[in-house]
């Protein structure tokens, strides 16, 4: 089975769904993706800003969930976003060790559009989520910078690159080169279209554990691809986006049903891993500074879920696949090869 022999047969057409035009994270209105990716030496790293709407976000919030599948992680601003399900902050995806340098740099961007910002009202909730790069990334040189985050922001587009990109640069999935994956996809409601789309950061995973179109190609690699037996640490980040109203109920059960996307793929969760899923609409905004007692919103009516779960499911699991589409083979800090899943399967 050659590279081009397994994309014909991963493209057939999903009858399901229509994608987005671009099929990716940028299919729904207003959303934006930025990278800046480090590469010098051993140093492979670097950061994925996504930007979750037009306007100012802090003073107009969006409507957030998230759920931890496993929670080995260092993430920032989950337990706000728990309480008050709103996202007031940009989203910065990054290395491990980086995170810190992130979360800094998100509040002095906040600060400078956002004067009020700890004088007439609070402070601010930055939301950074991070996967552990160390396999292919030297993390101890603490490469990554504001200055890194800050030129992530500043190419922010609707289009964007996927694989060994940005924040997924140094990482790992399935033992092959895994990083950025997007995909989107389209429902429609009593005539009118809405867009769900996905991005995963994935460092996850064992090679004999993947599967592709319900096809077990991991054991088949296997046999070409030589690869340590070795205790599940991974990670990945999702990110789920919709232009759907949904209230922040909603948006949490289809943050859990991030988790069966990912496994489709074949992953079993491992003990020492860490799965984050965060969902947001760009729907029913809402305001910091109330101008009046009540809030009105129009919801998606709940005997309509099911579609939105199928739908999940559905733009996960191709998320996760593209990232491994999209990657280019590298080498480890050590020197070893990490194959690409294109580069693997031209071994067989």
């Amino acid at each position: 089975m050659g590279w081009q022999d397994f994309q014909d047969d991963y493209n057939q057409p999903d009858t399901r769904w229509h994608k987005g035009p671009l099929n990716l994270l940028t299919d729904v209105p207003g959303i934006t993706v930025g990278h800046q990716t480090v590469r010098l030496g051993k140093v492979q790293t670097g950061v994925t800003v996504i930007q979750p709407a037009t306007g100012n976000v802090f003073r107009e919030k969006l409507p957030a969930a998230m759920y931890v599948i496993n929670g080995f992680g260092k993430s920032t601003g989950f337990m706000q976003v728990e309480e008050l399900g709103t996202l007031e902050t940009p989203i910065v995806l990054t290395n491990t060790l980086a995170v810190g340098t992130a979360y800094q740099a998100l509040v002095r961007r906040l600060l400078a559009e956002n004067p009020e910002i700890g004088i007439s009202t609070g402070t601010v909730n930055p939301i950074v989520m991070e996967c552990n790069d160390g396999q292919i990334n030297a993390i101890r040189t603490l490469s990554v910078t504001e200055e890194t985050i800050q030129q992530a922001f500043a190419a922010c587009t609707e289009t964007f690159a996927e694989g060994a990109v940005g924040a997924g640069t140094g990482m790992c999935c399935y033992d092959l080169k895994g990083g950025i994956g997007s995909a989107s996809r389209q429902i429609t409601f009593d005539g009118q279209t809405f867009t769900m789309g996905a991005l995963v950061l994935s460092n996850f995973g064992s090679l004999e554990d993947l599967v592709i179109n319900h096809r077990a190609i991991g054991k088949e690699l296997k046999k070409v691809i030589q690869a340590e037996k070795k205790v599940e640490k991974g990670s990945i980040i999702t990110i789920l986006a919709t232009d759907l109203p949904l209230d922040v109920r909603q948006l949490k059960r289809l943050a859990k049903r991030t988790s069966v996307g990912i496994t489709r793929t074949g992953s079993f969760i491992g003990n020492g891993s860490g799965e984050v899923s965060f969902a947001f609409s760009t729907a029913n905004r809402v305001a910091h500074f109330a101008e009046s007692a009540w809030s009105m919103r129009t919801v998606l009516a709940e005997n309509l879920m099911d579609d939105c779960f199928r739908m999940t499911v559905s733009v996960v699991e191709e998320a996760v696949v593209s990232s491994l589409m999209h990657a280019q083979s590298t080498c480890d800090i050590h020197g070893k090869t990490v194959y690409s899943l294109s580069d693997a399967l031209a071994r067989l």
